[in-house]
Formats: C-alpha cells, structure tokens, sequence
C-alpha cells in the first residue's frame, strides 16, 4: 500500500506483469474490508495461477485467496 500511495500507476504495471506471465485481466476492483483488492484472471491452467500467485507473493507485499471457477455450462456437462 505505501508503493501506491506513492506511486498508484504501479497497479497496472504489476496487471501488466501477470499478462506477461500468460494469464488475462479480466476485471478488478478496490475493496473496503478484509481484501484490498479482488482480481478476475483468465488463465489457461491452474499452473499459471500458481507461477502468478508465487511470483507476486515472494515479493512479500502481497497475500492471494485463489478460487478456481468453472463456466456453468461445463459444470452440468460434468454432472451428466
């Protein structure tokens, strides 16, 4: 928080350094509460996720909740 306090552009360069690590934003809002911020990626498998999710947590100024979501449609075409 102090980094964008001072330099808020830095958002979308780290947004810019997940895209180059193969995963899209989709959206993402600032949070009041618990969460600063809730990030919408499309990835292409979950190991994506994960290089994201280390990369960006090894610099120690991050923390991820990560929750894999699966289209409706597909979903019911696991079910039956």
């Amino acid at each position: 928080m102090a980094t964008l306090r001072t330099n808020p552009s830095r958002l979308k360069e780290v947004n810019d350094e997940v895209e180059a690590m193969g995963c899209k934003v989709i959206a993402q809002w600032a949070l009041l509460g618990d969460y600063d911020f809730a990030t919408i990626l499309d990835a292409p498998d979950d190991k994506a996720v994960a290089k994201v999710a280390v990369a960006l947590g090894a610099r120690g100024t991050l923390k991820t909740r990560t929750l894999s979501a699966i289209p409706i449609d597909e979903f019911i075409g696991l079910l039956t």
